[in-house]
C-alpha cells in the first residue's frame, strides 16, 4: 500500500495523526533558559495548523563551556515552561519531540572574546581569530551525564520523542567529522572513535527513557563542502547509528561553510537534500525523516509517495504558514501563505532578536499582533499601491470589516515584487505575488488597475484612513551616457532584453541577481560596483548571501568593485578603478544602481486627510519584511 501524506502511523511508541513533522528551528527564552509565552504560544499554533510531529529548537543541556544560544533544559525548573508548551501542542493532538544539544562548539555565535570549546584545536567559525579549545575526556563525560539528565527532564515534562542535536557542524558533528577532530585520543581518528562521543549521548538518553520511547538522531550524511564529509561515509554513520538502537534518522546536508545546503534559500530548488535522505533510506530499516524545501503540496506528496522519506518536514514554511497541513488537507492550497525563503527569521535570530517571518507579522507574536475582530464600525480606507505592502493593508482593512479601495497605476497587482521574482532561480516571489492578489479577490477588495494616485484625484475622497503604498521607482545616477542604459527592473520584468557582453551597474541584491540570470545565455557578463564588494550593503542572512555569491561564481559573473563609472555608449562602458581608466566593450548595460521612494504624495493627502501612513518603500526602498509588516500593523493599531 503506498504512503500519503495524511496517513496515521506510529513511530515507537507514539502515535502521529499524519507525516508532518515541524522542523527544528531555535527558539528565544527567557533569562533562564525556559520557555518563554511567546515561544508557547508559537509552537501552539503550529499544532493548531495541523502538523502531526512538532520537533522544537535544541534545547542545550548545559552553559558550563559556552553561552546560552535559545533555550535550555538542564535542570527541574526549565520543566514547568516546556511542559505548559507541550500540553498545548497536546490540545490539537500534535506530538512533541524535544531536541537536546551538548552545545555548539565552535559555532557558538554570541561570545567573541573567549574561544570556544570543540573537538580539536580548529578555528572558531564566526570569529576565526579564535582557536578552539578541545574538550577535555572529563568535560565530554559530563556533557554525556547532562544529556542523560535533560533525556529525564524532557520525560518529565511530557515530551513524547527525544532528538539529538547530532548535525551542521554542530558540537556532536564536530566530533564526527576529520576537518574539526583532530584528536588522537579514543575519541578522534577512526570514524567509529569520532561516532563516540553520539553514541555515549544515545545510550545516556536510554538510560533515562521509558522502553520503545522514541529517540530520533538528526545527522549530516552529506556535507557538500570540498574536502568535508562525503555520502560514502555518512552511510556507514547511519548504520552504526542504527545498530545502537535509535528509533529514526533525520537525515539534514551541509554545514556553516555552505549554510544554504542546510537552511533553504530563496535560491535552492525543490527538495534539495532529497538525493541525501534517499540513500540513507535505501541503507536502513529504521524511519527516515527529512526536510529541505518542500513546502510545495506537490512535492511534499511526492517525496512521501515515492517513499523518500517516511516523514516530511517543514521549516520555515511553518513560520511562513502554520496552518500549512491543515489548508492542503481540505485542498485550500491558494490560501498557504508562501515562504520565499528571505531568511529574514534565521538574520533576526543571529542579531539577537526573537524570529520576524517576512510575510507572517503575527510569527512569534501571535496573540500580541493579534488582529481586533470585526465590530461593526464602518470604515473607509484608501490604498495607493498595490505592491506587497498596499495588498497587506487592503486584505487586513478587510479582515477588520472595512470598505477597501486599492488604486494601482500599472494593469496587475505586484509592484516591485514582479522585478524581484524575475530571475528563473527566485520564481517564490512569483508565488507571494500570486496568494496576495488571490486574498485581495477573496476578500473583496475594491480594486482599480490602471489608476494613477495624483494630487487633484487624491482630493476630496471619503476616507477615514489613506495608505500610501506607492513602493520606489529606479535612481537615475548622472553619468554621461546614462541614456543608453537599460532599468534593471525593465530587465528583470521581462520588458527589455540583452545582449550576449552585458554590463551591469551597481552590485547591490537587483545588479547581481540579474547579472546571474543573464549569465546563463550570455558570453560575457561584469558587474561594475562603486563600493569595495558586490552586495555590500545587502542586509540579509549569511546562507543567501553565500548561495548568491556561489551563484556569481558559478556562472562565470565577473565583478569589478571599488570602481566608478565614467562614460557609457551604445557599445561600451568605461570606468576608473585604482586610479586607471578601463573601458569594456558590450551591447547591452543594466542600471542597477538603485532606487528611491515614491512619496512625492504625502504632504497632499496629509492637508486632505487626518490619518495618512507611508508603509514600504514609500518611506525608503527596503524589504518585503517592512513592507508587510508596516502595512498590516498600520491597520491593526486603527481604532
Amino acid at each position: 500500500m503506498s504512503h500519503s501524506l495524511f496517513d496515521k502511523t506510529t513511530l515507537g511508541s507514539m502515535k502521529l495523526k499524519n507525516r508532518i513533522f515541524m522542523s527544528p528551528m531555535g527558539t528565544t527564552g527567557e533569562a533562564d533558559g525556559s520557555y518563554c509565552n511567546e515561544g508557547i504560544d508559537y509552537f501552539e499554533e503550529r499544532a493548531k495548523g495541523g502538523a502531526g510531529l512538532i520537533i522544537t529548537g535544541a534545547n542545550v543541556v548545559s552553559t558550563k563551556y559556552e553561552p546560552r544560544p535559545c533555550t535550555e533544559l538542564s535542570n527541574f525548573h526549565h520543566v514547568e515552561r516546556l511542559n505548559m508548551l507541550i500540553e498545548r501542542c497536546h490540545h490539537y493532538g500534535a506530538k512533541v519531540c524535544v531536541q537536546l544539544s551538548p552545545g555548539l562548539g565552535r559555532q557558538q555565535f554570541t561570545d567573541p572574546f573567549t574561544a570556544p570549546y570543540s573537538a580539536g584545536s580548529v578555528s572558531s567559525f564566526w570569529f576565526p581569530d579564535l582557536i578552539c579549545k578541545p574538550f577535555e575526556k572529563e568535560d565530554i563525560k559530563y556533557l554525556v551525564e547532562k544529556i542523560g539528565y535533560s533525556a529525564s527532564l524532557a520525560i518529565n515534562a511530557g515530551a513524547d520523542a527525544i532528538e539529538l542535536h547530532a548535525y551542521g557542524g554542530y558540537l556532536l558533528d564536530q566530533f564526527q567529522s576529520v576537518q574539526w577532530n583532530n584528536r588522537t585520543d579514543e575519541y578522534g581518528g577512526s570514524l567509529e572513535n569520532r561516532m563516540r562521543f553520539t553514541l555515549e549521548c544515545i545510550e545516556a538518553i536510554q538510560k533515562n527513557v521509558p522502553k520503545n520511547f522514541p529517540i530520533i538522531v538528526k545527522f549530516t550524511p552529506i556535507h557538500r563542502v570540498e574536502g568535508f564529509r562525503t555520502i560514502d561515509e555518512g552511510i556507514e554513520m547511519a548504520k552504526i547509528l542504527e545498530k545502537s538502537g535509535i528509533t529514526a534518522l533525520h537525515v539534514d546536508t551541509g554545514c556553516y561553510e555552505e549554510w544554504f545546503q542546510a537552511i533553504t534559500t530563496v535560491y535552492s530548488k525543490d527538495a534539495h537534500k532529497i538525493d541525501a535522505q534517499k540513500a540513507i533510506k535505501e541503507v536502513v530499516n529504521i524511519p527516515v525523516l527529512g526536510d529541505g524545501k518542500q513546502l510545495k503540496p506537490e512535492v511534499a506528496k511526492k517525496t512521501i509517495e515515492d517513499e523518500i522519506v517516511d516523514y516530511v518536514g517543514l521549516g520555515h514554511q511553518m513560520l511562513a504558514d502554520p496552518y500549512w497541513p491543515t489548508k492542503v488537507k481540505s485542498g485550500h492550497l491558494e490560501d498557504i501563505t508562501p515562504c520565499v525563503g528571505c531568511n529574514e527569521c534565521l538574520l533576526a535570530g543571529f542579531s539577537g532578536k526573537h524570529y520576524y517571518c517576512a510575510v507572517n507579522p503575527l510569527c512569534y507574536a501571535e496573540k500580541s499582533f493579534k488582529l481586533p475582530k470585526p465590530d461593526g464600525s464602518v470604515k473607509n480606507i484608501l490604498v495607493i499601491g498595490g505592491g506587497p505592502a498596499g495588498m497587506e493593508a487592503a486584505i487586513t482593512a478587510r479582515k477588520r470589516g472595512w470598505n477597501v479601495q486599492l488604486w494601482e497605476k500599472e494593469s496587475r497587482l505586484g509592484g516591485t515584487l514582479w522585478a524581484a521574482g524575475g530571475p528563473d532561480f527566485k520564481s517564490d516571489v512569483l508565488r507571494l505575488i500570486r496568494h496576495l492578489e488571490i486574498q485581495c479577490y477573496k476578500s473583496g477588495v475594491d480594486i482599480k488597475l490602471n489608476k494613477v494616485a495624483t494630487a487633484e484625484n487624491v482630493k476630496g475622497g471619503n476616507f477615514d484612513k489613506v495608505i500610501l503604498a506607492a513602493g520606489a521607482s529606479p535612481v537615475i545616477p548622472p553619468i554621461e551616457g546614462i541614456e543608453n542604459t537599460i532599468l534593471v527592473s525593465d530587465y528583470l520584468t521581462h520588458k527589455a532584453c540583452v545582449g550576449k557582453k552585458v554590463v551591469v551597474i551597481g552590485g547591490g541584491l537587483a545588479g547581481t541577481e540579474a547579472a546571474c540570470d543573464i549569465a546563463v545565455n550570455a558570453e560575457e557578463v561584469t558587474i561594475v560596483e562603486m563600493l569595495p564588494d558586490i552586495l555590500y550593503t545587502a542586509a540579509h542572512c549569511l546562507n543567501n548571501d553565500q548561495h548568491l555569491r556561489k551563484m556569481v561564481k558559478e556562472r562565470g559573473v565577473k565583478v569589478e568593485a571599488g570602481a566608478k563609472v565614467l562614460k557609457i555608449t551604445k557599445d561600451s562602458l568605461t570606468f576608473e578603478k585604482d586610479g586607471k581608466q578601463t573601458t569594456i566593450n558590450c551591447d547591452s548595460v543594466l542600471n542597477a544602481a538603485g532606487f528611491r521612494a515614491n512619496n512625492q504624495l504625502e504632504d497632499v493627502l496629509e492637508e486632505c486627510y487626518e490619518d495618512v501612513t507611508v508603509v514600504g518603500d514609500a518611506i525608503a526602498p527596503r524589504k518585503i519584511l517592512t513592507a508587510i509588516h508596516e502595512a498590516y500593523h498600520a491597520i491593526r493599531v486603527m481604532e
